[in-house]
């Protein structure tokens, strides 16, 4: 092997491996603003992290969404009017590369929230997503909430400190 193919390959090798650390923060931020954006109702930031046709499968009680009409009529006639306030936390992202514009990703959440009536709501679950970066931009393709509980919590207040 000649030394300017080794250089090559070696500067092949370590531009992939850059590529695999930025697209790794981007999923993050991905993960991140689904639950920034959507405890905030900061629509913008929510719907950014979507494809145009992207699957958002929710499960029982509340359904599968696709696209972004879909994932707007989820979020304003079903979701936001169910919650006073919520505040996800997301634990334990793990991201596996497919190829290198493909990626699945699965993560623990716990979310607590009010509904109108002032009732807390703890809710446990996984994300499993599938990401896809197109046109150099990482989304999610289809994200499949599977709900572990969503209990009320009795005689407990979200009340500022």
């Amino acid at each position: 092997m000649s030394e300017k193919t080794s250089t090559t390959d070696q500067i092949t090798a370590l531009l992939k491996r850059v590529d695999e650390l930025e697209s790794r923060m981007a999923l993050r931020d991905l993960v991140s603003d689904y639950c920034l954006g959507f405890d905030n109702q900061d629509w913008d930031r929510f719907i950014s992290i979507w494809h145009e046709d992207a699957v958002w499968e929710v499960g029982p009680p509340f359904g599968t969404f696709v696209g972004h009409e879909g994932i707007r009529k989820a979020v304003y006639t079903i979701l936001y009017p169910a919650w006073r306030e919520t505040h996800h936390l997301t634990t334990n992202l793990r991201l596996e590369f497919e190829e290198p514009n493909r990626a699945t990703g699965v993560c623990n959440v716990d979310c607590m929230g009010a509904n109108p009536d002032n009732v807390v709501q703890m809710v446990g679950a996984t994300y499993r997503d599938v990401f896809e970066r197109r046109n150099g931009h990482w989304k999610i393709a289809k994200r499949t909430v599977t709900m572990h509980y969503f209990n009320p919590i009795p005689k407990v207040e979200m009340s500022k400190p």
